[in-house]
């Protein structure tokens, strides 16, 4: 039987300071190249339908418009999105997360997102994110009641990176920050805007835009097991 993946997308559309924000196109598009061919994907956010793309890396990839956003079946799934309310986690094989600034804002600390994430990760599926995906993350635990982060390497979007692209004051915590703040082995590529990507059991990681592609194909060899 083919393995199902939930990719679940933010849906903040707005920084702290009132910048537009979303999901970032290469992180969902790049990973969806490498997993679509193999498994069932389906898409979720908060809110559910039509989730809101950051417009900056509409401009900044515009390979992925016509690849992803213009796509007819991707284009299906995200205007019929399910809310993550209505998510089962026994429908699928594993859950990823689709980064940009958005996630920080909203699944950090939607109740339904935490406790959907939990889930998953108890029951052994597979947790991915890439990113600021990592972010829906933090309020996740195992069965003891510790993040899912404590004593394990993990990565995400860097403390550095933040403040290269000026967006430290338009989100509520860093992203490094946090992660080790739960106890997290926090780890990043040598130099700002490497791919890095993190296996730990059934938790996958990566650190930016440049580990979306990687993440798929750690996603990939770790579904095929």
């Amino acid at each position: 039987m083919t393995k199902r993946i939930l990719f679940v997308f933010t849906s903040a559309n707005q920084t702290l300071t009132g910048a537009n924000t979303g999901w970032y196109l290469p992180e969902a598009a790049h990973p969806y190249y490498v997993l679509a061919p193999h498994f069932t994907i389906d898409f979720a956010s908060p809110a559910g339908p039509n989730p809101p793309v950051d417009e900056s890396s509409v401009q900044m990839f515009p390979d992925d418009v016509g690849k992803f956003l213009e796509n007819t079946d991707a284009q299906k799934k995200l205007s019929t999105a399910k809310k993550l309310s209505e998510v089962n986690p026994d429908d699928y094989d594993a859950i990823f997360y689709v980064g940009g600034h958005g996630p920080v804002l909203d699944l950090a600390v939607d109740p339904v997102n935490i406790q959907l994430a939990s889930k998953f990760y108890r029951v052994g599926k597979l947790v991915a994110a890439v990113c600021h995906g990592p972010a829906a993350l933090v309020g996740a635990t195992d069965e003891s009641g510790k993040s899912i982060f404590a004593g394990k390497p993990v990565t995400g979007f860097s403390n550095v990176e933040e403040e290269q692209v000026n967006k430290v004051k338009d989100i509520p915590f860093l992203l490094e920050d946090r992660i080790s703040s739960l106890g997290g082995k926090y780890e990043k590529a040598a130099e700002p805007w490497g791919p890095k990507v993190v296996v730990t059991g059934n938790l996958i990681t990566g650190q930016n835009p440049a580990s979306a592609h990687p993440i798929g194909e750690a996603i990939l060899q770790a579904l095929q097991k």
